[in-house]
């Protein structure tokens, strides 16, 4: 499959668009980390922003007050996600266990 050749203007739209969505993820998990939004509220947003879904399980997880890359990876295998599983990828029961844990 061929790549399609954009106009300047239709790339320039792109680089907006996916600049505003990187915007829109770093803000959740800004808000994760400074306690304005609890875990459960960010990942129920996720789950229905096409945008934020795109957040890795592991970051969203790493944003949260005191949990760092070791207490990140334990969390996913206890709960059995894959460390590079996005938030769009999470079955029904891997984001009620999430949410469970983060109560």
């Amino acid at each position: 499959m061929a790549i399609p050749q954009l106009s300047a203007a239709q790339l320039e739209a792109a680089r907006e668009a996916a600049t505003q969505a990187r915007r829109a993820r770093a803000e959740l998990k800004e808000q994760v980390k400074e306690g304005a939004v609890s875990f459960s509220e960010a990942l129920d947003r996720a789950v229905a922003d096409d945008t934020l879904s795109r957040i890795k399980v592991v970051d969203l997880l790493r944003s949260m007050p005191r949990v760092g890359v070791t207490r990140a990876g334990e969390i996913m295998e206890n709960l059995q996600i894959a460390p590079n599983r996005r938030i769009r990828g999470l079955g029904r029961h891997q984001v009620e266990r999430l949410q469970d844990l983060f109560k």
